[in-house]
């Protein structure tokens, strides 16, 4: 695995008015932290120009408004901001996530993996995972990673809708959903925790860095 001080990361424009930094190419846990450590340190630069900041899983974009900066001296400034960077970042919160481990694909998930369904459910939840990044729907969040042996590819077809609160599995990641949506991914459980308030601002109470311990429910 990659770590923090290998770390190439590339500038790279996007049109006249985006610029992304990547870590990698691929999901790792080094470059996921340094680009929860880039969001974290440009969330309270207030760079001149730049009009939002959105972390994802190995990358972060810099939105800018090009009449008050340019490609090159947003670059310019992140190639500082980057020398300095601590790229293992600060840790965040911790949750306690309860999960009734009851999904339609639970067996199947478990059984692809060589496990019985208690083995993997204790499998899950030996370690707190990371929240990865957040997005793709309001309250959706991406937690990992899993180690090796729990890496499993998304399904063949996708379900149509899975409720709010479902907890979904693929890719050496768990997924909680805060809305209805379609998914690929394996449905392995629900939880009443309740991610997404519009109400609120910011809106969702789980944040990239958070720690989340699942606990299953009797």
């Amino acid at each position: 695995m990659t770590g923090p001080s290998t770390i190439k990361p590339a500038i790279v424009p996007l049109g006249d008015t985006s610029v992304l930094v990547r870590f990698d190419s691929k999901l790792s846990e080094a470059a996921n932290q340094a680009a929860i450590a880039l969001a974290a340190v440009l969330d309270q630069s207030h760079i001149l120009g730049v009009q939002e900041v959105v972390p994802n899983l190995v990358s972060v974009l810099l939105r800018y408004d090009p009449t008050l900066t340019s490609y090159a001296s947003l670059a310019g400034e992140l190639r500082l901001i980057l020398f300095g960077l601590d790229k293992t970042g600060a840790p965040g919160r911790a949750w306690t996530i309860p999960i009734a481990f009851d999904g339609p694909d639970l067996g199947d998930v478990a059984q692809a993996l060589g496990l019985s369904v208690p083995q993997f459910i204790a499998a899950h939840n030996r370690h707190p995972l990371r929240v990865l990044t957040t997005g793709f729907a309001p309250g959706f969040v991406y937690c990992g990673l899993h180690e090796p042996a729990l890496v499993l590819p998304r399904r063949p077809t996708v379900r149509p809708s899975v409720p709010a609160g479902s907890i979904l599995f693929a890719a050496g990641q768990t997924a909680i959903t805060a809305t209805e949506m379609p998914t690929g991914w394996h449905l392995i459980g629900q939880t009443s925790f309740k991610n997404f308030d519009q109400a609120i601002m910011p809106p969702t109470h789980l944040r990239a860095g958070d720690l989340i311990h699942f606990e299953p429910l009797p």
